[in-house]
């Protein structure tokens, strides 16, 4: 770099304004929203410099909500993650129907629309992903054509609905964008965040998908995928119109989706549990292509414990430790009984 370049560098630093995007970290329609976002802020500010930081936001006991800490930018975004009634916050996209952790959250944000200071804040609990959500939005308010990024829009809202084809399509992972999704859950942190939001808002996301480190990223999911398979074949238990899976006696950082789905497709409901050092996790979901109606709202049950997502699927989290452990046996247990009775 010359030193005029470096002089350029510095100066678009000092004038910049700063932008802080907390985003739902490990997931695809997290890193599709975040570049939606940036996107559209770009438009909505012209010219004017902007810098921005990226944080990888996650589900976790006790992870209600985005710390204050964190929102210190000129402008500070949520994107597909719960809201956090701060002040501080300026942009807010979320599509999940438990948006708010507590009665208070639910209440500022109201108060906020109340105040006209609820513009930039968007919550719609009947879209399938945020991703398709920030486009929408940014069409019709902003003027900001979502045609260059159909293609993204397209497969972040296709997984986040878990609108395949089949099961088969989504467990076997053939398509480029469908590695890349594994790769996102893996290690989809704030500096996997920071790297491909650019890449992604330059390229599209096949071509992401297709380049080199993306493809090499995949492979030592590709094997584990079907240890994992047969791992869920040993474990798996029918219980009425669900399927109730255990692992916790696996150590599991992320478990891939829809396996349950392929090995019991007349099932309408799934229950899988899963543990790693920090966490156990509740994972339950409904069966698209089961050919029975869904009877039950998930984010409903997942919010009576701690947990939330969407009426076709949900999560809850509790501590790793051994009593906690205990707990979520019996409460996978309990939900798998409760679904599969329907």
């Amino acid at each position: 770099m010359t030193v005029r370049e470096k002089r350029r560098s510095w100066y678009f630093r000092a004038m910049a304004r700063s932008v802080v995007v907390a985003t739902h970290g490990h997931c695809l329609d997290g890193l599709a929203s975040a570049a939606l976002f940036t996107r559209l802020l770009r438009h909505v500010e012209g010219s004017s410099p902007l810098t921005f930081k990226y944080h990888s936001m996650g589900y976790g006991p006790g992870e209600n909500g985005v710390p204050e800490r964190l929102l210190v930018g000129d402008e500070n975004a949520i994107l597909d993650y719960r809201f956090s009634a701060s002040d501080k916050l300026t942009w807010y996209f979320d599509h999940h129907v438990s948006a708010f952790a507590t009665d208070a959250e639910k209440a500022a944000y109201a108060a906020r629309e109340e105040r006209g200071k609820g513009d930039h804040f968007f919550h719609d609990g009947t879209y399938g992903s945020c991703t398709k959500l920030i486009a929408d939005i940014g069409a019709a308010k902003f003027d900001l054509s979502a045609e260059p990024v159909k293609e993204l829009v397209h497969w972040a809202d296709m997984i986040d609905r878990a609108a395949f084809p089949s099961a088969k399509m989504a467990v076997e992972k053939d398509e480029p964008v469908l590695k890349l999704m594994t790769v996102v859950e893996h290690l989809g942190d704030a500096a996997f965040l920071e790297k491909n939001v650019p890449l992604l808002l330059e390229h599209g996301i096949v071509a992401l998908a297709e380049l080199p480190e993306v493809k090499a990223a995949y492979v030592p999911y590709e094997g584990q995928q079907q240890a994992f398979v047969k791992l869920v074949e040993a474990c798996a238990e029918v219980v009425g119109n669900a399927v109730l899976v255990d692992l916790s006696n696996t150590d599991l950082e992320a478990a891939p989706k829809f396996v349950t789905y392929a090995l019991y497709p007349d099932r309408a409901y799934s229950v899988v549990l899963t543990r790693s050092k920090k966490k156990c996790k509740l994972s339950i979901g409904y069966n698209p292509w089961c050919n029975t109606p869904r009877t039950h709202d998930i984010a409903k049950i997942c919010e009576r414990h701690g947990g939330g997502g969407h009426p076709v699927v949900g999560a809850i989290s509790l501590p790793s430790d051994d009593a906690s452990t205990a707990r979520a046996r019996e409460l996978a247990k309990e939900i798998a009984r409760e679904l599969g009775a329907s």
